[in-house]
């Protein structure tokens, strides 16, 4: 597997109404894209922070994993996730991690935000990290 580079920092955040003032009017960044990912449960909002972005993460619901993300954390969310760009694409990550004893959230890519395929690897086997691999989109 060869990663080329961070791809995004998840954030969960209880409103990204709330949370865009700090980033766009403290920070300086600039949201460029809302989104909601329907068979995620969540909102998210994209700023870019030079060639890395951020990703705000908003539960639509009390179901969602940001929900009790968000629920476990004070209501208050935080560093949610770190997501790598691999070069191979995801499913030929997610087999090679998983010859290697790796923990696999999801066996199989999936849509996320962006229209990225992506897939997640359990933080019990990447050092307590929620690691989201995606696939370059120029590839």
């Amino acid at each position: 597997m060869k990663i080329s580079h961070i791809e995004h920092l998840g954030i969960a955040v209880p409103s990204i109404e709330e949370a865009l003032p700090f980033f766009e009017n403290v920070l300086g960044f600039k949201c460029y894209n809302i989104e909601e990912v329907a068979d995620q449960k969540v909102k998210t909002a994209f700023l870019k922070v030079g060639e890395v972005k951020l990703e705000l993460l908003e539960p639509t619901c009390p179901e969602s994993t940001i929900a009790t993300f968000i629920e476990k954390n004070g209501g208050r969310g935080g560093m949610h996730h770190l997501a790598f760009c691999v070069e191979d694409g995801v499913a030929e990550a997610l087999a090679e991690v998983d010859a290697k004893g790796i923990r696999l959230i999801d066996k199989a890519p999936r849509k996320g935000a962006e229209g990225l395929n992506i897939a997640f690897l359990h933080p019990k086997s990447t050092m307590s990290v929620l690691t989201e691999l995606c696939e370059n989109p120029n590839k």
